[in-house]
């Protein structure tokens, strides 16, 4: 009795979860030879297609994780760095009032001795002065 052909096609769904379950184990390079070695279509193309997208589909599902993880710790550096970039403006804001304030008494102090160096030319030609008054 002939089998029709769609006695085969139930059939097949059956055979090529089979042959995926036996191609789990198997590796990429093995699968791949064994599905340019069927014609498309064929079970065993199919089930090596299936398994290569079952494959895919979980390093895409890792690579996505990892991502995620990869994101998560920038953003938490991010954060870190604007906190670190805020903190060295203040202290370089700090800096240059500190600075400015050092410029200024050190304007002061260069008055300061100008006025000592005045001051003491002042009281030594007073004191030449005098000398010469009681010569």
């Amino acid at each position: 009795m002939p089998v029709s052909i769609q006695e085969t096609a139930a059939l097949e769904p059956d055979k090529v979860h089979a042959l995926v379950q036996l191609l789990r184990s198997r590796s990429y390079e093995e699968i791949r030879q064994r599905m340019y070695d069927n014609p498309p279509g064929s079970p065993w193309w199919s089930a090596c297609k299936i398994e290569l997208d079952i494959r895919n589909g979980e390093q895409i599902a890792a690579a996505l994780s990892a991502t995620s993880h990869v994101l998560e710790k920038l953003r938490g550096s991010t954060q870190h760095f604007e906190q670190l970039a805020e903190t060295l403006h203040e202290s370089t804001k700090e800096v240059m009032d500190m600075l400015t304030g050092t410029k200024e008494a050190g304007r002061r102090l260069e008055i300061a001795v100008y006025v000592t160096i005045g001051i003491t030319l002042v009281q030594l030609f007073n004191l030449i002065f005098e000398v010469f008054r009681k010569r």
